[in-house]
Formats: structure tokens, C-alpha cells, sequence
């Protein structure tokens, strides 16, 4: 399922590709998951509760 998806790196990392991130792929939901590993765990929110997120960020 994730590797189906386009991923991007978050704006508020600072863009190094080496340095610590997190990459968010945007659908019917939002997918967050470590860049590191990108093939560890992936934390899935409903987009609802997505953009309640990053409204208040």
C-alpha cells in the first residue's frame, strides 16, 4: 500500500537529504512515516482529522 503512493519530504525539515524527517503522502488520507525508514511504521490519519492538524499546528 505506501510504496504505491507519492511521498514528500515535510517543508519543515530544512531539506537535507540526510537529516531528520518526516515524509507525508496525501490521498483519501494522509500517511506520515519516517524517512529514514521508510519502510518501518506508518502513522494514518483520516484526512479530516489531517487538516484539523495542520490548521493548528
Amino acid at each position: 500500500m505506501t510504496q504505491e503512493r507519492a511521498w514528500r519530504k515535510s517543508s519543515y525539515s530544512g531539506g537535507a537529504e540526510d537529516g531528520n524527517c518526516v515524509e507525508v503522502s496525501l490521498a483519501h488520507d494522509a500517511l506520515v512515516r519516517d524517512s529514514k525508514n521508510p519502510s518501518g511504521g506508518v502513522l494514518t490519519f483520516g484526512f479530516g482529522a489531517w487538516k484539523i492538524f495542520i490548521e493548528n499546528r
